[in-house]
């Protein structure tokens, strides 16, 4: 009798982390959800990678289509401000409007920098998870997701967002290809098609 009453805490104990482990799991399922079941997205971002002596840097702003074509600007600097990209994220294929947004391609699975926000959209809707915790970035209190999708050249492509608790935006994100962090970008907008309609009716 005396081990089972030492047991019974114990037992609680589990039930409480397995009953949190839950909650967060379900608070990142509905955060993806709302990825997975939009129409689209409009959003701004400070994107760089450094890599093997590659620097690149560049505000850029991109308007997502799942499953269609996608467009990507660049904002600054201004020296190749309002050059464009159009991408087909059915094949990720990149056309340019102008060869100045192309920095190349970072890794065997020839990622591109101005791939860099549609993939991180992909891999909201799409991607493999692999680990979601609370976690404060720049004392905003958010929730991070790590996602895996496997790479063309099956190199291991891993994408990690932090999406706002507030609201479910993103903050910031970093896409890693085989351990390595290629890029990383800080959101300074976003916003769901379906909010801009609605804001604007």
């Amino acid at each position: 009798m005396r081990k089972l009453k030492k047991c019974v805490p114990m037992i609680a104990l589990c039930l409480l982390m397995t009953a949190c482990g839950g909650a967060r799991e379900a608070k990142a399922a509905n955060l993806r959800d709302r990825y997975h079941d939009m129409t689209g997205c409009t959003m701004e971002a400070a994107v760089s990678c450094d890599q093997e002596g590659l620097a690149w840097e560049a505000d850029l702003r991109c308007d997502y289509t799942p499953g269609g074509e996608s467009t990507v600007e660049v904002l600054a600097p201004e020296s190749i401000a309002g050059v464009k990209a159009v991408l087909n994220d059915a094949d990720w294929r990149l056309e340019y409007e102008d060869g100045s947004l192309n920095a190349g391609t970072l890794s065997r699975e020839e990622i591109s920098p101005a791939m860099c926000l549609p993939r991180l959209m992909n891999a909201l809707r799409d991607g493999w998870l692999l680990e979601e915790n609370e976690e404060t970035w720049n004392e905003v209190p958010c929730l991070r997701i790590t996602v895996d999708q496997s790479g063309t050249q099956d190199g291991k492509i891993i994408s990690t967002v932090w999406l706002r608790q507030e609201d479910g935006t993103p903050l910031r994100g970093e896409i890693a290809v085989d351990g390595e962090i290629i890029l990383t970008a800080e959101f300074t907008s976003f916003a769901f098609y379906d909010t801009i309609e609605n804001q604007e009716t």
